[in-house]
């Protein structure tokens, strides 16, 4: 399992290494043409863009989230600003609408918006914001957590590319931690973060595989979540639940490394850990319920540079396919060492038929007419959860 992990590492690095001694920038890869004013048109060249900032008992950080957001360097005509407040603390939810006041006092176009019930927690409030008469005419959303800062020229360099671009469903910023040096558990987190920004999202985007939404700091195209189904609150991991989607409709997804905003660490081990396992659990309630939307995809279109990190994602699947499971024998005695296997398969596909096993030829047959992308397309996910037994019960017995 160690050397997969290494092999899986090992091929992170060498394509990230020749993403950025060889790979253009995306203003170069894409079409992109700067936003400038016009003084014949004005601002009516500008798309209207949507700001949704969801706050839950924020008392320390929603000044600064909302006035970095009041800052967009965007005409003000073009630009909704949408604090979704679901604070329990009535002091905080005071505190807040004062300030959305005194913005709005200052000609932005800023609403506070709160709701009679917390149904759905973030998802239902993202989605309950896009219902609002005022967002109709918004052609893109940008959402922002309530610690996190974007910098004034943030729209104007995102936005070109869902323009000019219109397959292009999300663009997604990295995260720049501004209390990193606070302690040691931040040090680490940064370190971790970092490693999935720089390498996992930046090789995501360079080879055109799925990569998921990080769910703040991302601009989205309002049509690409209509057609995606809307937010959904089924799962804690809205964001990823979305964006899996998104991509099975077809949709891509862009990676922008340069394009950084500030945000915030959790620095105690309580907030750490409920962030992780929301981060964690999430994931295997998502697999659960999307489980055969994922398998049975037809547009699923998984580039060859792409295919060796699903060894990273299979070992992820080794508990929950243990535990789906009970009383089987796996090969070398370990869920996750058989899930990792199956890699030498996807392999053998992406070679070309020439190169096809009879145990390539068992797996579809095995899986009632599954394909080897879509299995990967499943490991690809993370989604893991006991819902996978039939599935890969079938696999285990055929191989």
């Amino acid at each position: 399992m160690s050397i997969m992990v290494f092999v899986e590492r090992l091929y992170m690095g060498i394509v990230i290494i020749l993403v950025k001694l060889f790979w253009k920038k995306p203003e170069k890869r894409y079409k992109w043409e700067p936003m400038n004013d016009d003084l014949e048109m004005g601002s009516e060249t500008f798309p209207k863009v949507l700001v949704q900032i969801p706050m839950f008992n924020e008392k320390e950080v929603y000044k600064i989230s909302i006035g970095a957001a009041c800052n967009l360097a965007w005409p003000s005509d073009r630009l909704v600003i949408q604090v979704l407040d679901d604070s329990t603390d009535l002091l905080v939810k005071d505190m807040v609408e004062r300030e959305c006041i005194r913005w709005a006092s200052k000609g932005i176009n800023i609403r506070y918006q709160i709701r009679q019930s917390r149904g759905g927690y973030k998802a239902g409030a993202l989605k309950e914001g896009l219902t609002h008469d005022y967002v109709k005419d918004c052609e893109y959303v940008v959402i922002f957590d309530a610690d996190f800062r974007p910098e004034p020229d943030f729209l104007r360099r995102a936005v070109p590319f869902l323009i000019h671009n219109p397959d292009i469903a999300l663009v997604q910023a990295r995260w720049r931690f501004v209390n990193a040096d606070e302690c040691l558990l931040t040090r680490m987190q940064e370190m971790s973060l970092d490693y999935h920004f720089t390498v996992e999202q930046e090789v995501g985007s360079a080879t055109h595989a799925f990569f998921g939404f990080n769910g703040t700091g991302g601009l989205w195209r309002i049509a690409a979540i209509n057609d995606a189904g809307g937010w959904k609150d089924r799962t804690t991991v809205e964001d990823m639940d979305l964006a899996v989607r998104a991509g099975l409709k077809g949709w891509k997804f862009l990676y922008l490394g340069d394009l950084q905003v500030k945000s915030e660490l959790p620095s105690t081990f309580k907030a750490f850990r409920f962030q992780q396992h929301r981060w964690s659990c999430g994931p295997a309630n998502l697999f659960r319920k999307m489980v055969m939307e994922i398998a049975m995809n037809k547009l699923l279109h998984r580039p060859k540079a792409r295919s060796p990190h699903v060894y990273f994602l299979l070992l992820l699947c080794g508990p929950a396919f243990g535990n789906s499971c009970p009383g089987k024998k796996f090969p070398n005695g370990d869920p996750s060492t058989f899930l990792a296997s199956l890699q030498h398969l996807t392999l053998l596909e992406l070679q070309g038929p020439r190169q096809h096993s009879s145990a390539c030829w068992r797996l579809r047959e095995s899986t009632n007419g599954l394909s080897l992308k879509n299995l990967e397309m499943l490991s690809r996910t993370s989604l893991i959860t006991s819902g996978t037994k039939m599935t890969f019960e079938r696999v285990y017995e055929m191989l």
